[in-house]
């Protein structure tokens, strides 16, 4: 009956709590020996009253109370605290995690009288990075703040703070977050990978958090309270996402983003983010969005209550559909559509592909990792003007060219979408149309980035998606790029370790062998395919160090 008669209580708008009211709390909690708390709005209404234990305060659902475009949650939380101690890192924790107006903590004095008051507040981003500042302890009777007016500033100062990082940034700042099972190393390498990825679609990155353990949080990936302090670093640097290592399932995307109220994306999204970026042609956009469609299709049912409301009362019973049906039904028809208008770019393909038969035209494709130099290379080779950047998937679309060997031998040579270690399913499917291109090839030539801090990760990379999509029986050529950037003896260790040819795209003194290399393989597999007897390739089948001899 008592915590019933707190609820009709109303506390004025300049007021943090009144007298009357606190004291009730204390007395209460001085004789129940819990913690009572109470969530009081800003128009002075008290939404909660919770019980907690002696030492601690749950706060219940505050979803109602969503941020929104808003800094701060609209709330405070008032609670006592029995033996009249400050505020404890809990307190502090869940008013930077649910951006309460304040948090005040009353102490419980002697025959359950009120005390001293504690109280703490959020501050704006700021070159210290503290989220919040702690008040000194005030007794409770000489305890004054108009409550309206300052919470009403701080929200204009939080604002005001906000509004100068957009502006200035210009750009989405983000925290990168792994947790893995994996060595070090290699997290510590997929981490880098994924930071250059981040850049490349233009947010900044703005500090990475690691975490290694033997089982991974089903719900989190790193636990609820490392997780909270991951929230509370984002605070400190003004943080707008947080991006995953790892692809996160439908109900961990949906729980990580309730608990923390950031926007949460994975690695996978960020992929098809710059490919969304990226795409030029017809092709590559449908390729795009139907990658996009199949990763969003098993995750409709995490992205909000909306989605899967029911449209009850006049006209909404009886036979029909829910929401989420709808929208799912929506999403599979798209990607049908899609598919099929995919299905008349590979027709027209084939016609080409036909010609160029009848013509016994020979066709080399570039294949390798993304950002290994294979654009700027078929620019060198063919004097073409094709688009490069040095950023991961900076061609999406392929690209087919002419180059004439100096024995006057013509061959079609193409550039193609680069890969990435673990690339994404839904990306697999979309792009296997273009990727299927690749089987008419009479050479692939496997171009790798000399200068990657994993050269044998990312050869290996290759070589498995190559296998899943059963291109590793057609010849390849191993070509390690970039070998200006390394030292000559270094360069060269490492062509006669994978046996392979060491290149600079950049400089075309270096091509030459590589060009005589082509003609020569090319030559052979014509008279393996008239039935002509020929020496051995110089091209070597299909195991990870297959290639050349080094320079």
């Amino acid at each position: 009956m008592k915590l019933e008669h707190l609820y009709r209580r109303r506390v004025p708008v300049d007021k943090v709590i009144t007298p009357e009211l606190a004291r009730a709390c204390t007395e209460l909690s001085h004789e129940i020996r819990r913690q009572i708390g109470l969530v009081i709005t800003r128009r002075g209404a008290i939404e909660q009253v919770i019980v907690g234990s002696g030492r601690e305060l749950e706060l219940t659902d505050l979803s109602r109370f969503r941020l929104g475009r808003r800094l701060l949650r609209g709330v405070r939380l008032v609670h006592t605290h029995l033996d009249n101690e400050p505020l404890t890192r809990d307190d502090l924790t869940d008013l930077a995690l649910l951006r309460l107006d304040l948090i005040v903590a009353i102490g419980v004095g002697s025959h359950g009288l009120p005390a001293d008051v504690y109280l703490a507040h959020i501050l704006p981003p700021n070159p210290r990075g503290r989220v919040y500042d702690v008040w000194a302890p005030s007794a409770f009777h000489s305890f004054q703040l108009e409550c309206d007016a300052f919470v009403d500033a701080l929200e204009t100062e939080l604002t005001r703070v906000a509004s100068d990082h957009v502006v200035q940034g210009g750009q989405e700042s983000a925290i990168l977050v792994s947790v893995s099972t994996r060595s070090r190393g290699d997290q510590q390498e997929r981490l880098e990978e994924l930071a250059e990825l981040v850049r490349s679609d233009e947010i900044t990155v703005l500090e990475t958090v690691v975490q290694r353990t033997h089982d991974i949080h089903p719900k989190y990936l790193l636990g609820s309270g490392k997780l909270k302090e991951v929230v509370i670093k984002a605070l400190q640097r003004g943080a707008d996402l947080l991006i995953f290592d790892q692809d996160l399932t439908a109900a961990q995307i949906r729980t990580i983003a309730e608990m923390t109220e950031m926007k949460v994306i994975d690695r996978t999204q960020v992929i098809l983010d710059i490919f969304a970026r990226r795409a030029h042609s017809r092709e590559g956009k449908i390729q795009v969005e139907l990658a996009q469609l199949r990763y969003l299709l098993p995750r409709l049912s995490g992205q909000s209550t909306a989605l899967s409301r029911l449209g009850g009362g006049i006209g909404g019973r009886g036979p029909g559909e829910t929401k989420l049906e709808t929208d799912r039904r929506r999403v599979r028809d798209r990607i049908a559509h899609l598919e099929r208008e995919l299905g008349a770019f590979a027709r027209h393909r084939d016609q080409r592909r036909g010609r160029r038969f009848r013509r016994m035209v020979p066709i080399i494709s570039i294949v390798g990792y993304t950002n290994a130099g294979k654009s700027t290379l078929l620019n060198a080779l063919t004097e073409s003007h094709v688009p490069v950047q040095d950023r991961p998937f900076e061609t999406l679309d392929t690209s087919s060219r002419r180059l004439r060997f100096p024995r006057d031998r013509e061959v079609i040579i193409t550039d193609t979408v680069g890969f990435i270690r673990d690339l994404p399913k839904d990306l697999m499917g979309a792009f296997r149309t273009t990727l299927e291109e690749l089987r008419d090839a009479d050479l692939l030539l496997h171009l790798v980035d000399a200068s990657a801090r994993d050269v044998q990760g990312q050869v290996e990379s290759v070589e498995a998606i190559l296998s899943e999509l059963e291109l590793d029986r057609i010849p390849r050529l191993l070509v390690l790029n970039k070998c200006d950037r390394l030292p000559p003896e270094e360069a060269e260790a490492l062509c006669h370790r994978y046996r392979a040819l060491g290149i600079s795209a950049l400089q075309s003194s270096t091509l030459r062998p590589l060009t005589d290399c082509l003609e020569r393989t090319l030559a052979e597999r014509l008279h393996e395919f008239r039935g002509t007897p020929a020496s051995p390739p110089v091209v070597a089948s299909s195991s990870v160090g297959s290639g050349i001899g080094g320079p």
